[in-house]
């Protein structure tokens, strides 16, 4: 069939229009990502930018610098005396602002400076035999009357968790060499031997709160680093399909140990954070642990959907009142961002987008386990 001049104008026209629209489809998607897959990395931006720049004028502080006189441990072992000493725990909260920002900026930007510094806070904490920490809490919360570690002091260390996320990121950074990658994953494998292996770290696994759940996401953490070897990661799949979610969610999504805390509000999000980082960490393509329930109903899904209408309006919390910074909450909880990614509800990714990413009380900094969560939504390249 002969082309008119007619027909060829109209084509011409529509695969214009077609052409553009595309282009400028192309162009909005990077920058507004979807109803509930937003873009974080357009989102935090400046907010990234910001803190790891004030990052690079922070020097390593490993625990090795901070003495300890009253520990039973040696200089490299990690210590904390409930309303004594908090040095060794400060340090690493301190550790897990600078290490993921810088790691998000190098993200964003590919500038060398950013990694750059990074490394040399992780080599510092776990290369260099003079300053590195020892893979273990074993003096975490020591008591006077026993001279030993406490379950409750694992949670110390969940701060761990994003500082093990940013490290598959910086893995293709010029700063970190292959050998100095190589110890820092050996560091990470011996945290994890003794998280599985510690009388101490077993007993906080078995708690059924917010200390069980900062064991789970340490351990989560620990074991994807090492991605050939996945036995580690289904034990772990196991033990929150198995013992997790019948421990700490009741039938209609509420954490009843964390409601009868002084704080159970915070504690409550607290959990949900954590729960929600080991969601993350421990699906895959073909498994999603955001959709392991019980037969009688709790799960992850049940979780969020309960505290859900309290993060978005925190005068419907129907328990009493934290003892402390309650108006201070909710801020901006990265289980929102997650659960709307996992269960494709914009709401949640709404509500994640107006509330405030940050703190500074250090009480309410201590219970965010995750401030880069462009590190958790983004996958590394191999």
């Amino acid at each position: 069939m002969s082309i008119t001049r007619r027909h060829f104008c109209s084509r011409l026209c529509t695969q214009t229009a077609t052409l553009l629209l595309a282009r400028r489809l192309f162009a909005q998607t990077p920058a507004t990502g979807t109803p509930t897959r937003p873009n974080v990395a357009v989102i935090d931006h400046d907010r990234i930018l910001s803190a790891a720049d004030h990052s690079l004028t922070q020097q390593p502080t490993p625990i090795t610098t901070l003495p300890a006189p009253d520990s039973p441990g040696t200089p490299h072992d990690f210590y904390s005396a409930p309303g004594t000493f908090t040095a060794h725990r400060d340090a690493i909260l301190s550790l897990a602002h600078i290490v993921p920002a810088l790691t998000a900026a190098y993200v964003i930007t590919k500038d060398e400076r950013y990694a750059q510094h990074a490394v040399a806070h992780l080599r510092a904490w776990f290369v260099t035999p003079e300053t590195a920490m020892s893979p273990n809490l074993e003096y975490a919360r020591v008591t006077p009357a026993t001279k030993t570690g406490s379950p409750e002091g694992v949670i110390e260390a969940v701060h761990l968790a994003e500082v093990a996320q940013s490290i598959q990121f910086l893995s293709s950074s010029e700063a970190l060499s292959p050998s100095d990658l190589v110890t820092i994953n050996q560091w990470f494998t011996g945290y994890l031997d003794w998280l599985n292996n510690s009388r101490t770290a077993g007993l906080a696994r078995d708690m059924r709160d917010h200390n069980g759940s900062s064991w789970l996401l340490q351990a989560a953490a620990c074991a994807r680093l090492n991605l050939k070897d996945d036995r580690a990661l289904t034990t772990l799949r196991h033990q929150f399909r198995s013992a997790t979610i019948r421990a700490q969610i009741t039938y209609d999504g509420s954490f009843p140990r964390e409601i009868t805390t002084p704080n159970p509000y915070r504690n409550s999000l607290f959990n949900l954070d954590m729960l929600a980082g080991c969601c993350d960490l421990l699906s895959t393509r073909f498994e999603s642990v955001w959709d392991f329930e019980l037969q009688d109903g709790p799960g992850m899904r049940v979780a969020i959907a309960r505290l859900y209408p309290f993060i978005a309006n925190r005068r419907s919390w129907p328990y009493r009142a934290d003892a402390e910074f309650f108006n201070e909450l909710p801020l901006r909880r990265p289980a929102l961002l997650f659960a709307a990614r996992a269960y494709s509800r914009p709401e949640y990714a709404d509500t994640w987008r107006t509330l405030p990413a940050d703190t500074s009380n250090p009480e309410l900094d201590r219970t965010f386990p995750i401030r880069q969560p462009l590190l958790w939504v983004t996958r590394p390249h191999p």
